[in-house]
């Protein structure tokens, strides 16, 4: 019976057909679905480079097929922000959206998305990457069974279009404003009545006298909706998100149960589109801002200085509010602090008397 069997492996042997062990025989290749908060065909939010579309086709190549995910559009499977509650039930493995969103059910969620005054994109991957943030954000959402990795960024996003020219801080107050996240907690502190509209309702919105001033993302994606034909006056200063990440989220169970070469496929994938989304936003905005200043006759300016620093003053006393009202935000917020005043002197040796040598006209 042992020569037998002995000769029987010699033959599959020969042939090429050797039984794999039991422990090779585990799954070796995965189909999953990813969901998104932004509509069909949204640049950079579902569509083009580094974009979520382009991660799963990147997965995909990397992974030689053996992972591949199946993307869908807001509305397509689930509506658009209900992805968090998908991929917590496991109903989906992923959801691409913004982790401020979900502020309501984790207030730190929002320090993963972008902070007022916080960090560029620069210094945000550095903390990400290379300063906790990861670890952080994984520490944050491992009691709710989920994992999450940045996978894009827009880069620096605009103080938004205005129907009329702000020239003092009094001229916030009463203003109806569509603005998100911990900017919109701001304004409402300096009188704003902070409106939260989804996109495709914001020109409309503006146009019509609905709302007076409205922050979409920057000059592409605005010029898109076509703000420059409702507001005159664009403010640039972008103190509100001085980045924006979008969140890769996963379910933990399902990140769980990938082999190793798989989780490093999809780390490194997402990474990769966290640069090239951000490349290829720098690259758009600025053509699209020279258009928009040549041909649409619009008024591109930075806020008056005494109002980015009452903005500054008002966004210090509302995240220290924010903190002080839960530990886990605290945390989260102490930390990104720390990380952002030793990068912040770095930078501010480096980088700030650099630009307007590199740049200046």
């Amino acid at each position: 019976m042992k020569r037998r069997e002995f000769l029987r492996g010699s033959a599959l042997a020969a042939t090429g057909a050797v039984a794999m062990p039991a422990v090779a025989r585990a799954q070796t290749s995965f189909s999953w679905k990813m969901t998104n908060a932004y509509g069909p065909g949204s640049p950079f939010y579902v569509e083009g480079p580094g974009s979520p579309t382009d991660f799963c086709k990147k997965v995909a190549a990397m992974s030689d097929g053996r992972l591949t995910i199946q993307h869908f559009a807001a509305g397509e499977l689930i509506p658009a922000l209900e992805g968090f509650d998908a991929v917590q039930g496991g109903v989906v493995e992923m959801n691409a959206a913004n982790a401020y969103y979900w502020a309501g059910k984790i207030p730190a969620a929002q320090y993963f998305t972008t902070v007022p005054f916080g960090m560029d994109v620069a210094g945000t991957n550095a903390w990400m990457y290379n300063g906790g943030g990861i670890e952080l954000w994984h520490e944050v959402y491992e009691p709710l069974g989920l994992v999450a990795f940045p996978m894009g960024n827009t880069g620096v996003q605009m103080t938004g279009w205005f129907r009329k020219e702000i020239k003092s801080v009094e001229d916030f107050n009463g203003l109806k404003m569509r603005i998100p996240g911990l900017a919109g907690k701001v304004y409402a502190k300096l009188g704003v009545n902070v409106q939260l509209l989804p996109g495709g309702e914001i020109f409309p919105a503006l146009e019509r006298g609905v709302i007076d001033a409205a922050e979409f993302v920057g000059p592409y994606q605005d010029r898109r909706l076509g703000l420059q034909k409702a507001a005159k006056y664009y403010y640039t200063t972008g103190w509100h998100e001085p980045n924006n990440v979008t969140e890769l989220l996963i379910n933990k169970a399902a990140w769980d149960g990938l082999p190793d070469d798989l989780k490093a496929i999809v780390k490194a994938a997402a990474m990769a589109c966290n640069v090239e989304s951000n490349a290829w936003c720098d690259a758009t905005n600025a053509e699209a801002m020279k258009d928009l200043v040549d041909n649409f006759g619009v008024i591109a300016q930075p806020l008056p200085q005494d109002v980015v620093e009452k903005l500054r003053e008002v966004t210090k006393q509302t995240l220290e509010e924010l903190a002080a009202a839960d530990p886990q935000t605290k945390k989260v917020h102490e930390a990104y602090m720390a990380f952002k005043a030793q990068y912040g002197a770095w930078a501010a040796t480096s980088n700030e008397p650099l630009l307007p040598v590199l740049y200046k006209s």
